[in-house]
């Protein structure tokens, strides 16, 4: 009876995939919603139909030939194009600085004299808002997949987790075939710690039914978010795919880090799985065979972090209700010079729906 239970449980999941990946993020303070843009008429047959348009949050990495981040940018050297419309620019953080640089809403639709090329951090008249650093939400792989190297994985996850810079909120959580929050989001390193060296390794791997749940889970927070994917091998007990957890990643702006500790020749679909994810939304995969190397991967995910570019933008009228594309460009000489990573698109979420919470779906303890 319980595995019937189950089964409901992550055909539900699966539906709210497929009907909604973009869930609202949900605090006391919501972020401002744009005014009422959303409505669109359709010219051949002046249907009007609405859908939400929340800001659009993007974390963009730029990266000279040479594979160096490039930092000092300022907004201007952007550009963001949604399907075929340029949008501008709402909000502007490099790295680890603040204040974010915000435009008003009710600026929509003029020119947002808030958005200029002054440092990051200064405005012309428009509202400021401070950066509360990026929310990072770590999965541990706690499978037998994981039994050889399990001491190991707990230092280098609990390494990464002092390396980070002090603005960041940290949530740990693990998986088998069940998902455990170990720690919830908490800028207490210590709490995060606790919850690393209280882990035990479990049987099968259900990594992406995990991974929707911790999506789900971050999706309820605003600003930066990023996940972090600790895993050692393949899924073999999941029940929703990993195509519909990217898709809400990406629409949801979560850039996802997978590193492996398998080598990629050793599972050649898991690491086609990991690549397309990763870069679908803007974070990377790492696979790495050795101690050093695990190290190494968590290092380079924590610089990457520390160099992204925080943009946003409230997009513009636009009729397309199923998947939009993003493109961000830097305009100029420097476009031929840099190289840019993000997520490439989105899908909105319909007007008037209000998805679970995600309390314990997905076999949450």
């Amino acid at each position: 009876m319980r595995g019937h239970h189950l089964v409901a449980q992550f055909v539900a999941l699966f539906l709210f995939l497929a009907l909604s990946p973009a869930i609202r993020s949900q605090e006391s303070a919501p972020p401002p919603r744009a005014p009422d843009n959303a409505a669109v008429s359709d010219t051949d047959n002046d249907t009007v139909f609405r859908v939400n348009v929340d800001m659009v949050q993007l974390n963009v990495a730029v990266i000279d030939r040479k594979g160096n981040y490039v930092t000092g940018l300022r907004p201007s050297d952007f550009e963001i194009v949604e399907d075929t419309m340029q949008q501008k620019l709402a909000t502007f953080e490099e790295g680890n600085q603040g204040p974010i640089m915000l435009v008003n809403p009710s600026q929509l639709g003029t020119t947002p004299s808030g958005v200029s090329d002054s440092k990051p951090g200064t405005t012309s008249g428009a509202p400021q808002i401070s950066s509360a650093g990026a929310n990072v939400f770590i999965l541990f792989d706690t499978s037998n997949y994981m039994y050889r190297g399990f001491v190991y994985a707990q230092d280098a996850i609990s390494d990464f987790v002092r390396s980070l810079d002090g603005t960041a909120k940290v949530a740990f959580y693990s998986y088998s075939r069940d998902v455990a929050r170990d720690a919830l989001l908490t800028s207490d390193r210590s709490q995060v710690l606790r919850g690393v060296r209280s882990t035990v390794a479990g049987a099968d791997a259900a990594l992406y039914n995990a991974l929707l749940l911790v999506l789900r889970d971050a999706g309820q927070y605003t600003g930066r978010k990023v996940v972090v994917v600790f895993s050692n091998g393949p899924d073999n007990a999941s029940m929703v795919p990993p195509e519909g957890v990217g898709e809400l990643a990406q629409s949801q702006g979560i850039p996802i880090y997978m590193i492996s500790t398998r080598e990629a020749k050793q599972d050649p679909v898991s690491t086609a799985v990991f690549e397309r994810i990763s870069a679908s939304t803007g974070g990377q995969a790492y696979f790495a065979k050795n101690w050093n190397e695990q190290q190494q991967a968590f290092a380079s995910v924590r610089e990457d972090l520390s160099h992204l570019y925080a943009l946003s933008y409230y997009p513009q009228p636009n009729p397309n209700r199923g998947w939009r594309t993003i493109t961000v460009k830097l305009v100029g000489e420097k476009s031929k010079n840099f190289h840019i990573r993000t997520r490439n698109g989105y899908r909105p979420r319909p007007t008037g729906f209000t998805p679970d919470t995600p309390a314990d779906t997905a076999s949450a303890r």
